[in-house]
C-alpha cells in the first residue's frame, strides 16, 4: 500500500466521488466513502463535497484537487455498486488496480432497464396511490395506462430538449388533458384521482429523500440546493396540470 502514488489515490478517490454525486449519492456518503478508500491505503484524505464540485485534499503533501460534477439522472445502481467495490478494497479483497479498473467501469457503464421494464414500472407505481383513494377498479386500470402516457411523453421531451424540467412539465400536461378527455367522455369517474396517481412517475422521489437527509445531517447548502431543484420539479409539474386543465375547459367547456 504505501508504494502507491499520492497523485493516483487522490485522483480515484476524486473519481469515485464525482460518480457517486452524479448518480444520487448524499453528500456525507460521498465524503465518508472518498476518507474510506484513503485509510484502506494508510493515506489521510479530507474530502468536502458540494452539489458541483469534490474536493479532495491529502494531508501528507497538501495536495488538492478539485473535481467538477455536472448532476443529471441519477442511478442508484451505480452507488451502490461503488459501495460495494470500496468495502472489498478496504477489507483487502481488490488490489488498487483492481479497484480502478471497476471503478471506471462503473462510471461509463450505459446499461439500463429496457423500456418495457420502465413502462412497466411507471405504470405499477401509477396504481399504488388508487389503493389509498378507495377509486373504482376502472379508474385504477386507466391510471396504469395513463401514467404509462406521461413517463414516456417526459422521456422523449427530455430526450430532445436541454431546457430544465420541461419534460416534467409536458408529462404532467399530457396526464391533465387524458385524464380529462376520459372523464369528459364518461370513461373514468374521478380525473382528479386518475390525475395524482398517474404524476407519481414524475416526482422527483431521491431529491426530496435525499434532501432532508442533507438538512438533518446538518448539511444545509446541499439540502437546501436538491430542495430547490425537487421544489422546481413539483412546480413544473403542478404548471403542467393547471395548464392542461385550462386547455381542456377552454376545448370542451364546462
Amino acid at each position: 500500500m504505501d508504494s502507491l502514488d499520492e497523485k493516483d489515490v487522490v485522483a480515484l478517490c476524486g473519481q469515485v466521488g464525482a460518480v457517486l454525486l452524479e448518480n444520487g449519492a448524499e453528500t456525507s456518503r460521498v465524503e465518508n466513502t472518498v476518507e474510506y478508500i484513503g485509510r484502506a491505503v494508510n493515506l489521510p484524505i479530507i474530502c468536502h463535497a458540494t452539489m458541483t464540485a469534490v474536493f479532495v485534499n491529502s494531508e501528507k503533501s497538501a495536495t488538492t484537487r478539485i473535481f467538477k460534477v455536472r448532476v443529471g439522472d441519477f442511478n442508484l445502481q451505480k452507488v451502490d455498486r461503488i459501495n460495494t467495490l470500496s468495502r472489498e478494497f478496504s477489507q483487502h479483497k481488490m488490489t488498487f488496480k483492481e479497484l480502478k479498473e471497476s471503478v471506471t467501469e462503473v462510471e461509463y457503464d450505459t446499461s439500463d432497464f429496457n423500456l418495457f421494464e420502465k413502462c412497466l414500472g411507471a405504470g405499477l407505481v401509477s396504481v399504488a396511490p388508487m389503493l389509498l383513494f378507495k377509486a373504482t377498479w376502472f379508474d385504477l386500470f386507466l391510471s396504469f395506462f395513463v401514467g404509462i402516457l406521461g413517463y414516456l411523453v417526459a422521456r422523449v421531451v427530455g430526450q430532445h430538449s436541454k431546457i430544465p424540467y420541461i419534460a416534467v412539465a409536458m408529462g404532467g400536461l399530457s396526464i391533465s388533458i387524458l385524464a380529462h378527455i376520459l372523464l369528459d367522455m364518461g370513461i373514468a369517474s374521478s380525473a382528479n384521482n386518475i390525475i395524482i396517481s398517474a404524476l407519481m412517475p414524475l416526482v422527483p422521489g431521491v431529491p426530496m429523500t435525499n434532501s432532508l437527509r442533507e438538512i438533518i445531517e446538518k448539511n444545509t447548502i446541499s439540502g437546501l440546493v436538491r430542495a430547490t431543484d425537487a421544489i422546481m420539479a413539483g412546480i413544473s409539474i403542478g404548471s403542467g396540470v393547471v395548464i392542461g386543465q385550462i386547455l381542456i375547459k377552454a376545448v370542451l367547456g364546462g
